[in-house]
């Protein structure tokens, strides 16, 4: 059985971001205001019964300092791929694939782990009457626009795994089974991957159990924390984070090449 956090800590990315200079996401880390995020979530901001709130197009309220904190959680998130030698030696296709349906999950792991707050504010010149008139005529770049209730549900996750109070190990593997996700459509190696997945939620199983042996549902509490970011969608993290840095540039194609590239 695989030891996640050792072939994490055997492998750093301490010279990745210098052989990177180009990259879009990593600019933004080089900003001198680095002050991280310690605002208390403001739960009167998603605790609406109305439908027509909740839909409400929202952006960050300090996008800059937001970010930046956000890309630094992404590049450690890629870190951690690129550190699992079981990934590397997957065929190029399947690690892209499990990179396109992964890499959000793995970056809300990233948030909660190194508890990130955030708070959002109506996005300028819109209203809720501009978007109930609009509807179902909005165009692309407005529906993908995020909205009160995607951060919610995005929050929502985020609180459940604060709850928990997640050990480092305890998050090692926890990402080891939400990255080799044999579901992802169009593997070449889905039984491998398959296996490896189990082996992560093995080893999440037992550091559980050595961690905190009088608590029996703490395992099956983690795997629910885990199952309810897989409804935090891939165009709320983009939009609502990255969005402001990258412009119209692809996501993938960016993500792909800090993966890839040497």
């Amino acid at each position: 059985m695989f030891s996640l956090e050792e072939k994490i800590t055997s492998r750093t990315c301490s010279g990745y971001q210098d052989q990177h200079p180009h990259t879009i996401l990593y600019n933004i880390l080089s900003w001198r205001d680095s002050d991280y995020l310690s605002n208390k979530l403001n739960s009167n901001s998603v605790a609406h019964n109305c439908h027509c709130e909740q839909r409400r197009a929202v952006c960050l309220k300090d996008p800059k300092a937001t970010c930046q904190v956000a890309s630094g959680v992404l590049v450690k998130t890629v870190c951690f791929m690129r550190s699992l030698p079981s990934f590397s030696q997957l065929p190029l296709g399947d690690q892209s694939s499990l990179l396109r349906h992964c890499w959000v999950p793995l970056f809300v792991l990233g948030l909660a782990q190194e508890r990130i707050e955030f708070e959002v504010t109506d996005v300028p010149n819109s209203s809720i009457l501009r978007q109930i008139l609009l509807r179902p005529g909005l165009s692309e770049k407005e529906a993908d626009q995020p909205t009160l209730a995607g951060v919610h549900r995005l929050r929502t996750c985020l609180h459940q795994l604060w709850e928990l109070d997640l050990s480092p190990r305890e998050y090692a593997y926890l990402k080891g089974a939400m990255l080799f996700n044999p579901a992802v459509q169009g593997l070449s190696a889905m039984l491998f991957i398959e296996g490896l997945q189990w082996e992560a939620q093995g080893a999440l199983r037992e550091a559980v159990l050595l961690l905190h042996p009088g608590d029996a549902s703490r395992f099956r509490h983690i795997l629910i924390a885990a199952s309810a970011i897989q409804a935090v969608s891939h165009s709320l993290v983009t939009e609502l984070f990255f969005k402001p840095v990258i412009g119209n540039a692809n996501m993938l194609h960016l993500l792909s090449e800090m993966l890839f590239v040497p």
